[in-house]
């Protein structure tokens, strides 16, 4: 909260209006100086100084010239103020709190946390000069400062530069601290960008500094997405349990957490080793037991006796994007967009021991300037012979996924195919798009629908490759249903 004074500083009184006079010109100047002069016969120019007039602004705020108000800012663990001597009708254009608390007042005193005062001078220079460098740290206390002083463009901008770094490293990681701070001031969009990267590369954020400060309520989110990207379930169950082991929550929280974990897609022997070694398992095997009992007769049975007296069309049955090779292969394409390429690969047939053994083979064709059919040549009835010309560019790039193979051991499951496109992001490679598509479809229609693969600086491109990593998803399904 700010406290007010009703004194003006000495030796303000006689530069108020002049300053004003002053800093309203310099503004006039430059909104004439981008519009150029378009009048007369000559050709039309533009005079731009406004370099100029930032550089003005700068020594305006550096040397206190002409100053009117004088802004006190304190914290409560301190006792001395930092002062800035500063020019009333710029803060009151950029803010319109500063334009209330200096309507009658000329020395104000602000209380700020420690980590917003530490900003506070970038902030003020934003305000006279438009602009402001931020480092990761800095982001929620900058954005802090633009929210409390109403400062709309500071705080679009740093939300923007938030959804945009996400990718960047940094010592103790700040996605999950981004996170929670956009639950806090209800921000959706920064929060389904934080939880979709999150989801996304998990795996990264999982051995990070960053995965003991997850809350209760984002590692349920987490947990109950089938989009988590990662080596397998048993490395989710690893991470959770160090969770739990750190953070001691109370029973039926540690219960909840536990139950979403899917049990069926871990294999019987670590199940079995779990339950002998995990001392969180062993803590709270009560509520899991069910589970695991589920889990053991999911693996023993045939999927389809299985599907006669269970529901297997629940997330508990339903494999996450695994990026272990029993589920998928990678597949880097080198200069994608030369011609047409294919490979093959095999993945287990499902999930379940009793499938275990059985593969099956999938063929996979790339095309980086397929044609719609609405695009093909076609006969023209005006000119017989003649064929409409087809430009290479309104191709677009095409993935198309089919099994080589049909079995009658494919009753009862379907298979669902997600690939994921590796993109380099400051300096790191993670996971930028995920497409998925079912068993009816050979295809995902929007696939790389906006991606420009003939530049080699394109952002889908690593080193002049296209880095895919395609991942098969068996899904069972519920037949016959037997009365118990």
């Amino acid at each position: 909260m700010a406290r007010l004074t009703g004194t003006r500083p000495a030796g303000t009184r006689r530069w108020g209006c002049a300053t004003a006079a002053f800093l309203l010109l310099l503004l006039l100047t430059v909104q004439a100086a981008q519009k150029g002069d378009v009048s007369g016969e000559g050709t039309a120019a533009t005079i731009n100084h406004s370099l100029t007039l930032l550089q003005r602004l700068q020594e305006l705020l550096n040397n206190g010239n002409g100053s009117d108000t004088v802004l006190r800012v304190r914290t409560a663990a301190s006792e001395e103020a930092k002062v800035f001597h500063t020019h009333q009708l710029l803060l009151s254009l950029q803010s319109e709190v500063f334009e209330s608390l200096l309507r009658n007042q000329s020395v104000v005193t602000l209380y700020e946390p420690p980590e917003t005062a530490a900003l506070f001078e970038k902030f003020i220079r934003y305000l006279y000069c438009g602009g402001v460098s931020i480092l990761l740290h800095q982001a929620i206390p900058m954005h802090q400062l633009a929210s409390k002083y109403r400062v709309w463009g500071l705080q679009r901008g740093v939300a923007d530069y938030m959804k945009t770094h996400l990718a960047s490293e940094s010592s103790q990681g700040h996605v999950v601290g981004w996170y929670h701070y956009a639950v806090r001031i209800g921000d959706a969009a920064l929060q389904e960008s934080c939880l979709q990267f999150l989801a996304w590369n998990l795996s990264a954020v999982l051995g990070s500094a960053e995965w003991g400060s997850v809350s209760v309520e984002l590692l349920l989110l987490l947990l109950e997405r089938s989009d988590l990207v990662l080596h397998s379930e048993l490395e989710l169950y690893t991470a959770v349990e160090g969770w739990l082991s750190r953070r001691q929550p109370e029973g039926p929280v540690a219960a909840r957490v536990l139950r979403a974990i899917r049990y069926p897609m871990i294999a019987p022997s670590q199940l079995f080793r779990l339950q002998a070694q995990s001392a969180v398992l062993a803590r709270h095997h009560g509520a899991v037991q069910d589970l695991l009992f589920q889990a053991f007769q999911f693996h023993a049975a045939s999927p389809l006796h299985f599907a006669k007296y269970f529901d297997v069309n629940c997330s508990m049955f339903l494999p996450r994007n695994y990026l272990a090779p029993s589920w998928g292969s990678q597949w880097v394409i080198n200069n994608p967009a030369r011609d047409d390429r294919s490979t093959s690969f095999q993945t287990q047939l499902g999930p379940s021991s009793h499938d275990a053994g059985k593969r099956v083979t999938w063929n996979v064709l790339f095309s980086p300037r397929w044609l719609p059919v609405s695009l093909r040549p076609v006969y023209s009835d005006a000119v017989s012979g003649a064929v409409q010309p087809a430009r290479i560019e309104d191709g677009r790039p095409r993935l198309v996924i089919t099994p080589a193979m049909s079995s009658p051991d494919f009753a009862g499951v379907s298979f669902q195919k997600t690939v994921l496109v590796g993109v380099r992001q400051q300096g790191r490679v993670l996971v930028k798009h995920a497409y998925s598509f079912h068993q009816s479809s050979d295809e995902a229609a929007d696939f790389l629908a906006h991606a420009d693969l003939q530049r080699r600086t394109s952002e889908y491109l690593i080193d002049n490759s296209l880095h895919l990593h395609i991942i098969i998803k068996p899904v069972y399904h519920s037949l016959i249903k037997v009365k118990k």
